[in-house]
């Protein structure tokens, strides 16, 4: 399993939000790129940046730091937040990001997903994030219909190989991941499946990896100190 370290991004700072409330917005780190470059220090391997600006209102304030972090940190990045169409995407694939993150488009537009994985393929990810089982979109301020397991399967139907699970009232609560929906997740679908949302500790991590999951992202654990990179990433990496 991979820890992904977060960055989620607004009005070009650094942020976290609490279950995804705009308006419970908090600065988390004073300068993105040396957020980033903190990141590698501590040995991880790939970082998870949330453009929150684009998922909520369609347009990004912040891609100068995504191209930033891919030039001078040199990590792989993946990248989700307000991407809904076949230009931004190949933008983003030719600047470097390793790993598109399609959310809203995905559910709204799943036309765009075949298009996207038959041109990328495994480049292409996408974000579910849930609300009460039901999947969530607009920077999660509307609740649809479709449940996140259907929602899955349709998925890995078109050819999405990763998968970023988020339980929204998780979310930056560091009340511990929702376990039970990942593991009826997994047993559902055959894509790699990342975790998000409410990690607190080591011990969580620990957890994500018994499930076997693809990866883990981190963000409010990371800044609250209530869990070390460091250590979760050689957890990782240790051979069991």
């Amino acid at each position: 399993m991979i820890i992904l370290p977060a960055i989620d991004m607004k009005d070009k700072q650094a942020v976290r939000l609490y279950q995804g409330d705009f308006n419970a917005t908090e600065v988390v780190a004073n300068n993105i790129i040396e957020t980033a470059q903190s990141f590698k220090n501590d040995n991880s391997q790939y970082i998870h940046l949330v453009d929150l600006d684009g998922a909520k209102d369609g347009i990004s304030k912040n891609l100068e730091f995504v191209y930033k972090i891919i030039k001078e940190v040199k990590l792989p990045v993946e990248l989700g937040g307000g991407i809904r169409d076949m230009e931004t995407i190949d933008t983003l694939i030719k600047n470097g990001v390793s790993r598109v993150i399609l959310g809203t488009a995905a559910l709204n537009n799943p036309e765009l997903v075949k298009a996207a994985v038959n041109k990328y393929n495994d480049k292409i990810a996408v974000g579910i994030d849930a609300k009460n089982e039901m999947v969530a979109v607009n920077g999660w301020l509307n609740v649809s219909n479709v449940h996140y397991i259907d929602f899955a399967k349709e998925m890995e139907k078109i050819g999405i190989k990763t998968i970023i699970f988020t339980d929204i009232s998780r979310d930056g609560t560091l009340t511990g991941p929702n376990l039970e929906q990942l593991k009826r997740l997994k047993e559902n679908i055959s894509c790699n499946i990342i975790a998000s949302g409410g990690i607190k500790d080591i011990k969580d991590i620990q957890n994500l990896k018994d499930m076997n999951l693809y990866g883990a992202i981190c963000g409010k654990s990371i800044y609250s100190k209530t869990l070390s990179l460091k250590e979760a990433n050689q957890l990782c990496l240790r051979k069991e």
